[in-house]
């Protein structure tokens, strides 16, 4: 019987995540579909990636969470044997003047984001390394790369992302492991939609908002044996913004 090439996807309930999950589910992989708290949307992307033919399942743990995601790690790994690919996707905003900003609100989005990645990376990787493969793929933002007035926490996080992961690249490459990180811009999700959309479409020389799709279609590639040579990059995903 064939090995299953697994993927854990953090956050996959809605926008990239989601797309990201049917995205792999086409090429072969099967798909866990993690999420926090809405089993509805998680349910949702996992209707997604049966009508195109995919396998996946769905699995509640919150990445901040050290001991939930150890020990959904461990489950996947005795039920599966492997982890082929994982996609730390998984985050959340709380946006605000840094003089204004709460305690809570700062913990809530590094915890989520930055601790995130090493709560779940850390169990992920110890399985990769002792298959001797793997693919880390991170989201990040261009949030990260200039500045965005009220996002300091978030900034802060998603910066960490990428000097995290060039750091692990340098570290795992010797074991067939890539670390990669694509940082998307302006994109039509959920996390957008308080946003002065007109406004923003003006900052973009495509003029236009990014779709889920159009990340996932790069986080496909970076996952494929078409990429076999690329680790330790950030890939901006952003319509153009230098």
């Amino acid at each position: 019987m064939d090995e299953k090439k697994i993927a854990i996807v953090t956050g996959a309930s809605r926008g990239i995540g989601r797309a990201t999950a049917v995205e792999l589910a086409k090429i072969g992989y099967f798909v866990i579909i993690n999420f926090k708290s809405n089993e509805s949307a998680a349910q949702e992307t996992l209707s997604l990636v049966h009508a195109v033919g995919g396998e996946a399942e769905i699995s509640r743990f919150d990445v901040a969470d050290s001991t939930q995601t150890k020990d959904a790690v461990k489950t996947i790994v005795e039920h599966y044997k492997n982890i082929h690919v994982l996609i730390n996707n998984a985050g959340v905003t709380a946006d605000g003047l840094f003089m204004l900003l709460g305690e809570d609100e700062w913990d809530s989005v590094i915890n989520t984001s930055l601790k995130g990645f090493y709560n779940i990376t850390k169990p992920v990787l110890r399985e990769m390394v002792r298959k001797k493969r793997g693919s880390i793929i991170s989201l990040s933002s261009l949030s990260a790369l200039m500045p965005n007035r009220g996002q300091s926490n978030y900034s802060a996080a998603k910066a960490g992302i990428i000097a995290a992961s060039r750091s692990l690249a340098t570290e795992v490459a010797r074991f067939g492991i890539r670390v990669n990180v694509v940082a998307p811009g302006l994109i039509e999700t959920d996390m957008i939609k308080e946003a002065p959309v007109e406004q923003i479409k003006q900052m973009i020389p495509m003029a236009r908002l990014g779709k889920p799709q159009e990340v996932a279609n790069v986080i496909r590639f970076l996952c494929s044996d078409d990429a076999s040579y690329i680790t330790g990059q950030v890939i901006g995903i952003n319509g153009g913004i230098c």
